[in-house]
């Protein structure tokens, strides 16, 4: 008798995985190790739903590390990819956003971004800024993160994305301006600063666009006109040039400043691997240099990139960008002797953050006009966990900006300020950052991004807590030791809340005197941005838990 034919079992069904990493061979060499073990860990969970995890691109030995690791490389791989086979962005590391956009634009598969849950090995920070640029390309997309890939609400989110090619996270804690009541004084300050800025409009100076190709960070300008901000493109080489034509008296003016403040520098003579004076010399030049041009094009704020271009050229620019955020600063005068900007802060947008240089436009403004404190800055949302001291049961966020805040964000203002040199890993020429740790106080958080075309925002009340200084280290240690922290507690807004909303690795952050005028900042600053055009949803509840 003929056999009968042997039914094969169908084949593994297949699911692509890309692993995006940094421009910088250093950076994706160190942080290798965490990223492949992440992935084992994650393969092994895909095998348990009868799924295969498939590297779309190998591990290059020459480079000790197998992330994509520019635009080109980038565009090599995903023109040897299926475009119909599902595919997971695994990040266990900071990434380069526009290395893999375009592959993900053109994608016509199920798209799911999956970070890792550490303050060492930041996955969920270069994971936010892909879905920051995804979301304001149009593409669809899920997300998950994890600690260790076995919680619960990873293992749903994962199963029911495999099944069906997509996942939702719920976000109730999400509000429309418009279902608000906002109080007559916030949309009476609101419109005097919006009509204001219609009639004689504001500059906002860029310093080269796309840091690190951050494509979410950048306002197209159709979009930016409604507001009243003109931007005026400058080039990262006439701030160098601008550096150069500094005197050495006047730098050193700068840095006897800081001293005479109590900032604190860790000086060492390894240019290699110390901060030495030679590199905050040429910061105080380049912060003289920075003042200057935002005067002689009139920007109300200005934006450094630093990454990539003058990172070859000029130690960081840290310790610049902390000061021109900070309103008690070094006096720079302009070519008649006058002093530039007495007395105010400069906005700063960190690595050329658009959506926060118009923010702290309008932070500004609005704080101003409130008698609030008007210095305000962007932290990465860097990580979060509860408290170990056992000082708060609360959810505590790590918000953690990459060199400096202004010290008036500080415990103890410049005195209670230090400055380490950068990591080298990053930052081969060194340079100092601002570092400290930030006082406890309510403050308002917010995000402007791009959606469908439009410009939104969203705001947020939450307070910073003070923890004892061995959490605060241990907190360090988790993350980055030489950058200055701030021990945030969101209101009304839960981890997996923020993350599933958050369109960016970046969030604002400015005090207020108290919980009211907190309060009260909050809804001026929307009231403000809705009359311009945008888009504004608030984002938990207030201080007392109660609804906006």
């Amino acid at each position: 008798m003929p056999k009968k034919p042997v039914k094969k079992a169908p084949p593994t069904p297949e699911i692509l995985l890309v692993a995006n990493g940094d421009l910088r061979q250093s950076a994706n060499e160190k942080c290798w190790p965490a990223q492949a073990e992440m992935e084992k860990q994650l393969a092994k969970v895909v095998a348990s739903f009868g799924y295969k995890l498939v590297r779309a691109h190998a591990y290059d030995p020459k480079r000790k590390h197998g992330f994509i690791s520019s635009q080109k490389e980038g565009m090599e791989v995903f023109a040897k990819i299926d475009p119909k086979k599902p595919i997971i962005i695994a990040e266990s590391v900071w990434q380069y956003s526009h290395h893999l956009l375009h592959g993900l634009v053109s994608h016509q598969a199920p798209i799911l971004t999956v970070a890792n849950w550490s303050g060492t090995w930041p996955g969920l920070v270069g994971m936010l800024n892909l879905n920051g640029s995804l979301t304001k390309a149009g593409v669809k997309y899920s997300t998950l993160w994890s600690e260790d890939f076995t919680d619960k609400t990873f293992l749903t989110g994962l199963e029911t994305w495999l099944k069906t090619g997509s996942y939702k996270h719920r976000t109730p804690h999400v509000k429309a301006l418009a279902k608000a009541t906002v109080p007559p004084k916030a949309k009476a300050v609101a419109k005097k600063i919006a009509d204001d800025l219609r009639v004689k409009k504001s500059i906002m100076g860029v310093f080269d666009e796309g840091c690190m190709g951050m494509y979410n960070a950048i306002i197209p300008d159709e979009l930016l006109f409604p507001t009243g901000v003109y931007k005026e493109r400058l080039s990262q080489s006439a701030l160098y040039y601008g550096a150069t034509q500094v005197t050495d008296a006047e730098a050193k003016a700068v840095l006897a400043w800081y001293k005479k403040k109590g900032l604190k520098f860790h000086f060492g003579k390894n240019e290699e691997t110390d901060l030495t004076e030679n590199q905050v010399l040429w910061q105080c030049k380049t912060y003289i240099a920075a003042v200057r041009i935002a005067e002689e094009f009139g920007a109300e704020a200005i934006g450094i990139q630093y990454q990539q271009g003058l990172k070859d050229l000029l130690p960081a620019s840290d310790l610049v960008e902390g000061t021109l955020n900070n309103a008690d600063r070094p006096p720079v005068k302009n070519a008649a002797g006058k002093v530039i900007r007495a007395g105010e802060a400069i906005p700063h947008f960190n690595e050329v953050d658009e959506c926060a240089g118009l923010d702290g436009i309008f932070t500004s403004r609005v704080h101003q006009a409130l008698s609030q404190p008007v210095e305000n800055t962007l932290h990465d949302l860097r990580w979060g966990a509860f408290d170990e001291s056992g000082t708060t049961d609360e959810y505590v966020w790590v918000f953690l900006i990459s060199g400096s805040a202004p010290p008036a964000h500080h415990i103890g203002g410049w005195a209670g300020s230090d400055s380490h040199r950068q990591p080298s890993m990053y930052f081969k020429l060194g340079g100092g950052t601002l570092r400290g740790i930030a006082k406890p106080g309510e403050i308002v958080w917010s995000r402007v991004f791009v959606e469908n075309g439009k410009l939104k925002m969203d705001l947020g009340r939450a307070k910073v807590i003070t923890l004892p200084q061995a959490e605060t280290e241990r907190r360090w240690k988790e993350t980055t030791y030489q950058w200055p922290i701030m021990h945030a507690v969101t209101y009304g807004v839960s981890r997996d809340q923020m993350m599933a909303r958050h369109k960016s690795n970046h969030i604002q952050v400015a005090y207020a005197n108290s919980a009211k005028e907190a309060d009260l900042a909050l809804y001026t600053k929307a009231a403000l941005a809705a009359d311009l055009g945008i888009e504004v949803s608030l984002c938990g509840t207030k201080a007392n838990g109660q609804p906006f």
